[in-house]
């Protein structure tokens, strides 16, 4: 039993509960205060790196959101086992939690090598991947500000493969885009609060991802959004260090392997 049990499929549930969650998220960040003692860059530093403003980011995750729903209903119709009267019959509680750990794992397999791939591939760079980097100090609200190929490919098809091959419904589906989106928007936001819980069980956080976004460090950390495995495999990982600076916050800074 769900709160919109009743009220909507879990099919319309799946489609537009990952953009609410997404804009009430990042929408929280955006209205929190300065709150510079946490910044993992200062206010100064947003306004002089970042080559593209607010509204030229609004507009382009609402597009991607506008193609991941579209898909998304595209796939929840192709999918749907329900029976005459529309039900759906649930896995057990042991099973969806197997289910969404296989989809973590999907999800971060296609996207660390879809991920790397555009930054090897220097035309996929130039005309594709480096929108999301003109961001340099991420932000809540960009986290999934890209260009429209790579939304569609890094995390369209990304959350459309993680759901196939899990073989989840659509209603543990619901759960996990959600997650997924949060997951996202946290490690995009910028701050390094206390107690915030993905800090905490995630060693890919928004520290670990701001590094990416660093010149010297745009060919490692390329996993997302869940776990560092396949960096740890493949000798793509940096570690880092959380420095305090005077003025205030933090300063993430790679460092070096042994």
């Amino acid at each position: 039993m769900v709160f919109w049990e009743g009220y909507v499929s879990d099919e319309t549930m799946g489609t537009i509960a990952p953009i609410v969650v997404y804009w009430l998220y990042a929408g929280f960040y955006q209205l929190l205060p300065p709150l510079d003692m946490y910044r993992l860059h200062s206010r100064k530093e947003e306004e002089e790196k970042n080559s593209v403003p607010l509204v030229t980011v609004v507009k382009g995750v609402l597009f991607q959101q506008l193609v991941q729903a579209t898909v998304a209903k595209l796939l929840f119709l192709l999918t749907s086992t329900a029976d005459a009267s529309g039900t759906m019959i649930q896995p057990s509680i042991p099973v969806q939690i197997v289910q969404f750990i296989i989809a973590m794992l999907v999800m971060d397999t296609w996207q660390y090598f879809v991920h790397r791939f555009m930054h090897q591939n220097k035309f996929l760079y130039r005309h594709v991947h480096s929108q999301h980097h003109r961001l340099v100090v991420p932000y809540a609200i960009g986290a999934l500000y890209n260009h429209p190929l790579e939304g569609l490919l890094l995390d369209t098809f990304g959350g459309a493969i993680s759901f196939l091959v899990s073989g989840m419904t659509a209603r543990t589906a619901v759960i996990f885009f959600c997650f997924a989106v949060i997951k996202t928007v946290d490690d995009h936001c910028g701050l390094w609060l206390p107690g915030n819980i993905f800090h905490i069980f995630f060693q890919n956080n928004c520290a670990y991802h701001d590094i990416h976004h660093q010149l010297q460090g745009t060919k490692y950390n390329y996993s997302q959004p869940f776990f560092p495995i396949w960096d740890k495999i493949l000798g793509t990982h940096m570690p880092y260090v959380l420095l305090k600076r005077p003025e205030g916050g933090f300063e993430v800074r790679l460092k070096k392997k042994d």
